[in-house]
């Protein structure tokens, strides 16, 4: 008798060892998590600079420079194909007197493959940008591509880009790699 209840104590302690270390690895996984708080404050910060993100393509194809260069921080810089300009102030004039306040409503900005990082109260950005416009036969031709690496802030509670660099991958200068 004394060797069958050996036998079942130990089969009885190895289902219960079973049972119990998976549970026990998902309270330490639970306990090791980020508070509710932290983890809610980061989906907000993502879901805050995909806004800013999609606003600038919104805000640039309107001709809205005012609420475009508001996007940037009070020292944000925009970088790209134009030249450089650092300041809201200075990337809207820029901005007007680059590509102009009329909008024809016949090209747009496609903005995608947003991959975003938050720590703190910086964060880090990159997507891909294309630039539509009418071809001969008037159907959307993207005219050009290319991806965009930003730096953003929080700042005054909200966030805003630090840097943007705006980089044209297509059409590229050199050729076509086909392999």
């Amino acid at each position: 008798m004394s060797r069958i209840n050996r036998r079942t104590l130990t089969t009885i302690a190895t289902l219960l060892a079973a049972t119990l270390l998976p549970l026990a690895s998902a309270q330490s996984k639970l306990a090791a998590s980020p508070p509710l708080e932290a983890r809610v404050q980061r989906l907000e910060d993502l879901e805050e600079i995909r806004t800013v993100l999609t606003n600038y393509g919104r805000f640039l194809d309107a001709r809205d420079f005012y609420s475009y260069s508001h996007l940037f921080a009070k020292d944000g810089e925009w970088i790209g194909g134009l030249g450089k300009v650092q300041g809201p102030a200075a990337i809207q004039a820029f901005m007007e007197k680059s590509i102009g306040t009329t909008n024809t409503g016949h090209n747009y900005h496609l903005l995608s493959n947003f991959a975003i990082e938050v720590h703190g109260n910086m964060a880090t950005a990159w997507s891909r940008w294309a630039f539509v416009v009418p071809g001969p036969d008037k159907k959307p031709v993207i005219a050009q591509g290319g991806h965009y690496d930003d730096t953003l802030v929080r700042e005054d509670g909200h966030w805003k880009f630090k840097r943007r660099a705006a980089s044209n991958d297509l059409p590229s200068s050199g050729p076509v790699q086909t392999k």
